[in-house]
């Protein structure tokens, strides 16, 4: 049975683990780059391909080190706003309806931009985009699906000493036992403040999640802002088993509650449990079987797998065709647009073709999306939305494109 590309393009789709900082344009970050005087390798979209933007990787931190560079052409209000206003759209013309763009807002603040600013810029572009699409003749004439967001704010479970103002300076007066009171009180007040702003300008902000090295910075550190985040209505997410083994997942949503899991590529890697668990394969039975019984759903990132992990050597290696045997609530994401080169179709078409999905598991996955996602509004809008995916979904696999 043909899947496509046509096909893929028209279902509705979702993206929930989309990195703001890591889904730029090439040319809008030259420009940026040029009009606030940050130093770039190369200023045309070839050379960055080359020397930064990579088809591939030696390891995460040449994977990472992109990130440097798009941070620093995002601190000001206008350029978070431009970026986010091009990243929905880029999701809109191919046929992206739901998106949870997620960024670490500490990383943009500064004596001239305050975290409210950071939010308010970022929700500004969505929304417009939002707008202008829903005025347009494909929602009012031809009866596609809207376009909805939400946003998501990242904690870090560690940073350099000079990342974030204040918290930098203070670090540097303690010793390396200090980390974990300190990343616990950047977290904990980044939540604190996420939830005032979500409630003070009603920003469609609907979770929270922690990012960043997994070994040796465990999710414990974030114990308090993610117990803030549970008390105040504030879904939550975390990067887990992306790097780090089955454990990590496990204190994921034990410790931190977890809603959903960013990546979990690990779930199905015994040999990475900690040596403190006697019987890893039971371990991790147990642990799958209790991911699916309570629908824990799984952001995979396939593109992105492979690139920082050279032990991925083929996409039909990847764990996200144990996840379909399984079936695990998992859903495709892109995790960076700019840096893994990539978009929802493009990820959907690599996962379709290596592991030879039905269009009922490609619909499923697709449905999971937005079942599973955070969803801004009262749950029966959320609902109705889905109910509106699920039958335009249908009319689009009934008309076999």
């Amino acid at each position: 049975m043909t899947i496509s590309d046509v096909l893929i393009q028209a279902l509705p789709k979702t993206d929930l683990h989309l990195h703001l900082d890591g889904s730029l344009r090439l040319q809008t970050l030259i420009d940026l780059a040029q009009r606030h005087k940050v130093s770039l390798p190369s200023y045309t979209p070839e050379g960055l391909k080359e020397l930064v933007f990579k088809e591939s990787y030696s390891d995460l931190g040449e994977y990472l080190a992109g990130f440097a560079y798009t941070c620093a052409v995002l601190q000001t209000p206008a350029a978070l706003e431009q970026v986010a206003y091009e990243l929905a759209w880029d999701n809109i013309e191919e046929g992206v309806r739901y998106i949870e763009v997620r960024f670490a807002p500490q990383l943009h603040t500064h004596a001239n931009l305050s975290l409210d600013d950071v939010f308010l810029a970022v929700d500004r572009g969505i929304s417009k985009a939002q707008r202008e699409f829903e005025a347009s003749d494909a929602v009012q004439k031809r009866g596609e699906p809207p376009f909805r967001y939400g946003i998501i704010a990242c904690a870090l479970r560690m940073f350099q000493r000079d990342t974030l103002g204040w918290y930098g300076s203070f670090y540097q007066n303690f010793y390396r036992a200090e980390e974990r009171t300190i990343f616990s009180q950047a977290s904990l007040e980044l939540v604190r403040n996420t939830v005032r702003c979500r409630d003070r300008y009603g920003i469609p902000i609907v979770g929270f999640d922690l990012a960043g090295q997994e070994d040796g910075y465990p999710p414990s550190h974030h114990k308090s802002a993610y117990q803030y985040a549970h008390l105040h209505f504030l879904n939550r997410t975390v990067h887990a088993g992306e790097a780090y083994g089955p454990k990590s997942i496990m204190d994921a949503i034990t410790v931190l509650h977890a809603d959903r899991i960013g990546h979990g590529y690990h779930l199905f890697s015994p040999e990475l449990c900690d040596q403190s668990i006697q019987d890893k394969d039971a371990y991790t039975r147990r642990l799958i079987d209790y991911i699916a019984n309570r629908r824990i759903t799984v952001e995979v990132c396939i593109s992105s797998n492979m690139q920082t992990n050279p032990k991925i050597k083929r996409v039909r290696d990847h764990h996200f065709g144990l996840m379909l045997k399984e079936r695990l609530s998992a859903t495709i994401c892109t995790d960076n647009r700019l840096i893994s080169n990539t978009s929802v179709s493009k990820e959907l078409r690599i996962a379709v073709d290596a592991f030879q999905m039905s269009k009922e598991q490609l619909k499923d996955t697709l449905i999971y999306g937005f079942k599973r996602s955070f969803y801004h509004g009262p749950y029966i809008e959320k609902r109705a939305y889905v109910r509106k995916i699920i039958d335009y979904a249908e009319q689009v696999l009934e008309s076999d494109c």
